[in-house]
């Protein structure tokens, strides 16, 4: 075993030690293992969804696509203030109505708003479809990761089974609480890692960033600006509202709010987090470092640029410090996905199903479909793709249930189940279509504008899934408001 790789082993074994006296002392019970017995303060809700927020796609897919994609990649920048701006007003109400009800998932609280076990269900396949490719993510990461700093001797396929057996076992031992302490370590060394190299690698191979923008543009003209077709302002806008609505739609970010011990607690992290954007800013300036010193990576290869270059300039002990940092990266989303996937799956899926299912059956099924997910995950792991795209896809299913949501807020929806339903069908279907098919609106309308046809597809999914949701709704408005057996 190299350096690097002693190192990085190092830190997993932190990880699980954390994991283990987290939860030293409690009973796993349902309660315990998803949302922490309802009792985290400000501190650890932050820190437990910054840990689900900054993965490997920060660590690696922002870097790549700043050195495959150039400006387009700045709508990383852009969405996660505004997303912490709608979690101001938005989560207090979520919280609320969730510590009255006693939920546990986000799909519990579309069946107590709606009170149809139907809209649960097609939440909860929602949700879990689009945590696949957001764990494939994390799991794709990791074996960059592995690889890489072991200077070849292991193979990304290996690192990838590896990396999930290792997270298998994480969560099952720990829950949401190892996953909470273990972002506290995560959180201090990303911060350090990314500003390091977002400082050091620009100054020391080009005298600063000035510079460096100055060689990148001089080697490539127009790569530092927005391009006029396809991934022009129209798509970086529809992006960012994208990703905006939808980041707190991730299961397992909305069910990260029911660990909250009051509602105070979301304000105060909405006036924060939106400094953890700067962090991603050090990670671009690395990711664009990496241009001309590792250049011809092409595809999904981008994601190793910033690895490649950190292998060029430092020795592998301090190669492995920073590989350690992106293991954690991916460590404590990871978990937080295969524990939601999985409790989603037996509550809100199987329980529904099968009938009465006493909460002990229901905790001990989760536990035992974690392995079953992080099998699929690991398996479409394997196959070829960039981290960024990984995660827009996820988005552009996720975010077809925030128009059923914001309509549920009120003391009663102004959706109507079957308008609910309806509406997320349609999102969804228009999504998978658009996606399978590779259909574009530029290739569907060559003639229409710019502004129109660059629309990220999923907001397009979207005003469909509006359109249809108010029609139904308006239609089905008399109809009795979803019987729970519906």
């Amino acid at each position: 075993m190299n350096a690097a790789l002693a190192v990085i082993a190092a830190f997993v074994v932190v990880a699980f030690a954390l994991g283990l006296l987290a939860r030293r002392g409690r009973t796993m019970s349902l309660e315990q293992w998803t949302v922490g017995g309802r009792g985290f303060g400000a501190l650890f809700v932050f820190l437990l969804m910054a840990g689900e927020i900054y993965t490997t796609f920060t660590f690696l897919g922002g870097s790549g696509w700043a050195y495959g994609k150039g400006a387009p990649a700045f709508y990383i920048l852009c969405y996660g203030a505004i997303a912490y701006t709608i979690s101001y007003f938005l989560l207090p109400v979520v919280w609320r109505y969730a510590a009255r009800h006693q939920l546990h998932s986000q799909a519990d609280f579309f069946v107590a708003k709606y009170r149809s076990r139907v809209l649960g269900i097609l939440a909860s396949a929602v949700g879990v479809v689009a945590m696949v490719p957001y764990l494939v993510l994390q799991l794709k990461g990791l074996g960059i990761i592995v690889s890489e700093t072991s200077y070849g001797s292991i193979t990304p396929a290996v690192a990838i089974w590896i990396g999930t057996g290792l997270l298998v076992v994480y969560v099952i031992v720990s829950g949401v609480r190892g996953s909470a302490w273990t972002a506290v370590l995560k959180d201090v060394m990303i911060l350090a890692v990314a500003v390091a190299l977002g400082v050091y690698l620009p100054r020391h191979y080009y005298g600063g960033y000035q510079p460096m923008f100055e060689a990148i543009e001089h080697a490539k003209p127009g790569f530092l600006t927005l391009p006029a077709r396809g991934m022009s302002a129209t798509w970086l806008v529809s992006t960012v509202a994208l990703t905006s609505l939808g980041f707190y739609m991730w299961p397992h970010a909305f069910a990260s709010t029911y660990t909250a011990k009051g509602e105070d607690v979301f304000r105060k992290n909405a006036a924060v987090m939106p400094l953890y954007q700067l962090v991603l800013l050090f990670v671009f300036f690395a990711g664009f470092a990496a241009i001309l010193q590792v250049p011809g990576l092409k595809g999904a290869d981008a994601d190793l640029s910033l690895l490649k270059l950190v292998k060029k300039t430092f020795p592998p002990g301090l190669v492995g410090l920073i590989g350690a940092a992106g293991v954690l990266t991916a460590l404590v989303p990871g978990s937080m996905l295969m524990l939601t996937s999985a409790t989603v799956l037996a509550k809100n899926v199987y329980r529904p199903l099968v009938g009465a299912v006493e909460e002990r059956t229901v905790a001990i099924l989760a536990r035992a479909l974690v392995p079953v997910v992080a099998l699929v995950a690991a398996w479409l792991a394997l196959r070829g793709a960039s981290l960024v795209p990984l995660l827009l896809l996820g988005y552009n299913f996720v975010t077809q249930l925030f128009p059923a949501l914001v309509l549920s807020l009120g003391e009663t929806p102004w959706a109507t189940p079957a308008g609910a339903i309806a509406g997320i069908v349609t999102g969804e279907a228009a999504v998978i279509w658009l996606s399978a098919s590779g259909v574009t609106l530029a290739k569907l309308f060559p003639t229409w504008p710019g502004t129109i046809t660059d629309l990220n597809i999923g907001i397009v999914a979207m005003v469909a899934n509006i359109a249809v949701l108010v029609l139904v709704s308006v239609l089905t408005r008399g109809a009795p408001r979803g019987a729970r057996a519906a």
